[in-house]
């Protein structure tokens, strides 16, 4: 139970108290400052409290979206402010000045209590979050007239309809706008007035894009029918979560990591799917399963550089953010062009509603090579216009950029060594990181696997990615630094495995990579949700990207010719991987504070 602080006289015919009590909380009454900072030490420390005008006249949810989000320390709308556990200290300040910032100027009226108090957890450095209401009222009426007016105005808005509204994100790709959202949003509505949680729903996407699998996995048509029906259900289920998430506004740490996590583990569940099903027909595409999760992968690594490069940037000399992010908005803003730059990136729906329809009329290798196309075209969309924007920069990137950069690229403790070592070598990085791909990548496409001029090359590119990291990454194309570790590693593994005719190698190397991503997408996740890098002692121990890329080469070397002994070495590789990074990952994600990262609805 929360506890809401009612300041002043109650208005006559409000139905304050009970909008309150609807939303979970205990309503006290204070007649000013002095009382509501009495009522305010009586509450236990670890709850949330509200301070509301009672004369404040507006909708249900626009009290819900200031007081219940839990994603803020602190969030007003007029009238209505909140306060988590973290900004009491400072709320009880901001109303030890009550006084002297609610007297009323000269022919001014008296302020809300509630502006004044927001505006000095403001000045005191709690950011006070100010949804945007669209049609929705908040208000603090000064007289009869005022809220007679007001009232007639919320009269006049369907809380509800905004509500459903809100719970769609704003810019959502073609397939999710038109074919989901229109009725998942009333699937949300639906589990929230049942008590389910975000969370559950989450749950119940990846348990059933797992039988979808395991239908796939039969190798029959009817199997794979129903494989793409049950993708397209976990899909507007994976919708669902998010939908109830801010229709409800039940955010959580647990459910941002989860909605992220499972979306990785279900597209590659249903990748395995599709490899098993069609080996039963004697059709082995595990190597076409393997290169579209590696090439989905750096296309993400890409997307998460690049904009990890850019957050907080926009700022800084000769950066050409804001001209890139205005570029983008007038496109957005000029008619087919949003959805057919939106549909060309191939965004999870597209990605999905093409796998379900392919897997339930085709073949697991046509699904294959039509994912390799589609993800190939919008990996070179976006990058080459990245690439483009970012060679026109002047200046370096921000401290918080190279740092998140530097956590993306996973450097081991091999690169760290070269890298202080040739910290004042003028070597660009991102030509040292592509020079450590090249070499890597043509030797393992080209060399015998048993031979060890594979293990050379991966000394070499030890050697080279220690370059690349040797400086802070600020320069206009560092970004393209991790995706290239990336393309590298995993490259290599495939490589290998394919090429070494090892019985089930490639199945084996599928796993290993999967471990390693999940990895590098908890990296993003983790920067992305404000906590930063994962443990130092996590990347020693796995090795970073260029030790797990000379460990592969060492193991082919010395097992690719006795039978199945690498198939053996790579599956167990991958196990000690996924153990060790499954188990600090959830470790933090339920022991930590990270705040939740989830995307806004559109406003009313």
């Amino acid at each position: 139970m929360s506890t809401a602080i009612l300041t002043g006289p109650p208005a006559p015919g409000s139905s304050l108290d009970g909008d309150l009590r609807s939303l979970g909380f205990d309503v006290r009454r204070a007649d000013g400052p002095e009382e509501a900072r009495t009522l305010l030490a009586a509450v236990p420390a670890g709850e949330r409290v509200a301070l509301v005008d009672s004369r404040f006249v507006g909708h249900p949810h626009a009290l819900r979206l200031a007081l219940t989000d839990p994603r803020f320390p602190a969030a007003a709308v007029p009238g209505a402010l909140s306060a988590q556990p973290e900004a009491r200290p400072a709320l009880v300040r901001a109303l030890t000045a009550a006084p002297a910032l609610t007297a009323p100027a000269a022919a001014e009226p008296e302020r809300d209590l509630t502006e004044a108090v927001a505006d000095a957890l403001d000045a005191g450095g709690v950011t006070v979050h100010r949804p945007a209401l669209g049609t929705l009222v908040a208000t603090v009426p000064a007289d009869a007239a005022a809220r007679h007016e007001a009232r007639a105005a919320v009269d006049a808005v369907d809380d509800e309809a905004v509500r459903l509204r809100s719970a769609v994100k704003a810019h959502d790709g073609f397939f999710t706008t038109f074919f989901i959202s229109p009725y998942s949003r009333y699937i949300a509505r639906w589990c929230a007035r049942r008590g389910l949680t975000p969370n559950q729903v989450t749950t119940a996407s990846l348990l059933t894009a797992l039988i979808a699998a395991g239908c796939a996995a039969t190798g029959e048509r009817g199997g794979y029918v129903a494989a793409g029906v049950l993708l397209l259900v976990s899909f507007v289920l994976d919708c669902t979560d998010g939908q109830l998430a801010r229709y409800a506004l039940k955010y959580s740490t647990m459910g941002a990591w989860l909605d992220a996590t499972f979306d990785r583990a279900k597209e590659y569940a249903f990748y395995a799917g599709l490899a098993l099903g069609a080996a039963r027909g004697g059709d082995d595409v595990w190597t076409l399963a393997l290169a579209a999760m590696i090439l989905m992968t750096c296309r993400h690594v890409v997307d998460f550089s690049f904009n990890e490069a850019n957050t907080a940037d926009t700022a800084a000399p000769g950066s050409t953010a804001k001209t890139s992010l205005a570029l983008s908005s007038k496109l957005d803003g000029v008619g087919w062009t949003v959805w057919a730059r939106r549909m060309i990136i191939l965004p999870i729906g597209e990605r999905w509603a093409m796998i379900a329809v392919l897997t339930a009329v085709t073949s697991p290798r046509i699904v294959f090579w039509a994912l390799i196309a589609g993800c190939a075209f919008a990996a070179c969309y976006t990058t080459a216009g990245r690439l483009l924007r970012s060679v026109k920069r002047r200046g370096p990137r921000s401290d918080r950029a190279a740092g998140a950069l530097a956590a993306l690229a996973d450097s081991g403790p091999l690169a760290e060594g070269v890298g202080r070592i040739t910290r004042r070598l003028p070597a660009p990085a991102p030509l040292a990181a592509l020079l450590a791909a090249a070499l890597m990548l043509a030797v393992a496409a080209t060399a015998p696997v048993g031979g060890w001029a594979t293990v050379g090359a991966a000394g070499g590119y030890a050697l080279l990615a220690g370059l690349a990291v040797a400086r802070p990454l600020k320069g206009a194309l560092d970004w393209f630094v991790p995706p290239l570790f990336r393309a590298a590693e995993y490259g290599t593994i495939l490589l290998l495995a394919a090429r070494s005719d090892v019985p089930q190698a490639v199945p084996a190397a599928f796993g290993l990579v999967a471990a390693v991503a999940y990895h590098h997408y908890d990296t993003v996740y983790r920067i992305r949700g404000g906590t930063g890098a994962p443990p130092a002692w996590l990347v020693r121990i796995t090795g970073g990207h260029e030790g797990r890329t000379l460990l592969v080469t060492v193991l082919a070397a010395l097992l690719a010719s006795r039978g199945d002994d690498f198939t053996l070495a790579l599956t167990a590789l991958a196990g000690a991987l996924a153990l060790v990074v499954l188990v600090e990952s959830i470790r933090f994600w339920v022991s930590s504070g990270a705040p939740a990262v989830h995307d806004e609805g559109e406003t009313a």
